[in-house]
């Protein structure tokens, strides 16, 4: 009866140690774990959650490349872009207000010109009307001509001289009204009657005296200088021609 109690004492010593011997590794585990804690700190992520998590930002970080890439072929003027792309590209400076795009989507408008200057002169048709207030008209011409730059251009004449005539039949044509309407503005003094204001104009733009031989045309600057007097050079040639090349040359 002895030997079993023995027995059982010696086996029992035996148990303890196998169960001890597994003891150690879980003891050995949890200082390891410990350490571990220590030098990471502590997660709030889940037991066996570290891995996925991980795997998951590695999924997430890696379309961070091809985006930062793609800024950089945009940012580089020789890279091709997505039309749109081209398009936010070509509208961002416009909603700056600042890029070179502002401008060429703005449509540069030509100058519009001044109604005085796109739009001719107006001609006195023929003869002469010793009714009108030639000063006043003269007046009103050198106005026009200091706000366009035309010259002006008087006329003394009258109704029964025959070159006056002529050259009213010149003045009429196409060419050359065409000249006298973007170039002058064109004044017809009557000095075939008795009026001796009219008479004092021509005076006053034609001082020379003497015979007069009609027409007298005289050429005045906007500021009111006379700038030449066929009283003084003598007239041209009444025709197209002569009135044409007289008018072209004192035009400006």
């Amino acid at each position: 009866m002895l030997r079993p109690v023995r027995a059982d004492r010696r086996t029992a010593p035996s148990r303890s140690a196998a169960a001890l011997g597994k003891r150690l590794p879980l003891a050995a585990a949890a200082v390891v774990a410990a350490g571990l804690t220590a030098a990471c700190g502590p997660t709030s992520q889940p037991v066996g959650s570290a891995a996925p998590n991980a795997a998951r930002q590695s999924a997430q970080a890696l379309p961070s490349a091809p985006e930062s890439a793609g800024a950089s072929v945009g940012a580089s003027p020789s890279a091709s872009a997505s039309p749109s792309a081209s398009a936010s590209a070509s509208a961002a400076p416009a909603q700056g207000g600042t890029g070179s795009a502002a401008p060429a989507r703005t449509s540069a408008k030509p100058a519009a010109r001044t109604s005085a200057a796109a739009a001719p002169a107006s001609v006195p048709g023929p003869g002469y009307d010793s009714s009108a207030d030639a000063q006043k008209q003269i007046d009103a011409a050198l106005r026009a001509a200091r706000a366009d730059g035309r010259m002006v251009l008087l006329d003394f004449g009258a109704n029964w001289c025959g070159n006056c005539k002529a050259a009213d039949k010149v003045f009429a044509q196409a060419p050359t009204a065409a000249v006298l309407g973007a170039s002058y503005h064109m004044v017809k003094v009557d000095i075939g009657g008795d009026s001796s204001a009219n008479s004092a104009l021509l005076r006053k733009y034609s001082p020379g005296g003497g015979t007069y031989k009609m027409p007298v045309l005289v050429v005045v600057s906007p500021s009111g200088t006379v700038r030449t007097d066929t009283h003084a050079t003598g007239n041209p040639s009444l025709t197209a021609d002569g009135i044409n090349a007289f008018l072209r040359q004192w035009a400006s």
